[in-house]
């Protein structure tokens, strides 16, 4: 593995370790509970990410009690209903596709930005693309939290969508389980592609 040289990044190698090098999904959690102070510092910290004139679409809703995650669990892949059902935290990650409405406060200085997504189609294509660049925020928020992610996006989207936004308003791009890790936390290592196989220069 090619290591980033020390004076080409400006974190340290303990930032560098606990947000990419060292941090792994989880695919099974210990229980320890993530109560909603450390939920509230996460967001705290990954709100100044960009998104595309500051819409911040993303909309998370923590899944606390039983009956929540039942309707959450009812909607996975086989495969992913154990995952969901033991970890302390699942965050369900919605994209606001209303998020236009709250443009004269988030962007000020462009009275007129919120009539650029009058239309639906144009609307939802960019509250799902910016809430899904803030859903990558999120879990590297999790990480600097010292927590661990395990996103999954093996579901029903329409179930989700009926169980939890049924007027229409939120769709979801993401279930992420939160925690701490557990027994056989995770599996080898998959292979990355290398920096020719994906950088070209113009």
């Amino acid at each position: 593995m090619h290591e980033p040289r020390e004076e080409h990044i400006a974190l340290c190698k303990q930032a560098r370790d606990l947000l990419f090098l060292g941090a792994r999904t989880a695919n099974s959690f210990s229980d320890a509970p993530v109560p909603d102070e450390q939920v509230r510092a996460i967001y705290e910290l990954i709100k100044y990410a960009p998104t595309s004139m500051n819409q911040q679409p993303l909309r998370i809703v923590l899944l606390r009690t039983t009956s929540a995650r039942s309707r959450l669990v009812a909607q996975l892949a086989p495969a992913n209903k154990g995952k969901s059902e033991q970890a302390p935290l699942v965050a369900l990650l919605a994209a606001d596709l209303h998020f236009h409405d709250t443009l004269p406060e988030v962007f000020p200085h462009a009275p007129g930005a919120r009539d650029l997504y009058a239309n639906s189609e144009v609307r939802e294509r960019s509250a799902v693309f910016n809430a899904t660049l803030q859903l990558g925020y999120f879990i590297l928020g999790v990480r600097a939290a010292g927590l661990c992610a395990g996103p999954i996006v093996g579901y029903d989207e329409d179930g989700i969508n009926r169980a939890f936004f049924p007027d229409g308003s939120r769709r979801v791009i993401a279930v992420v389980n939160i925690g701490l890790p557990g027994a056989a936390p995770w599996q080898e290592r998959l292979p990355r592609l290398s920096y020719e196989a994906v950088v070209s220069i113009a």
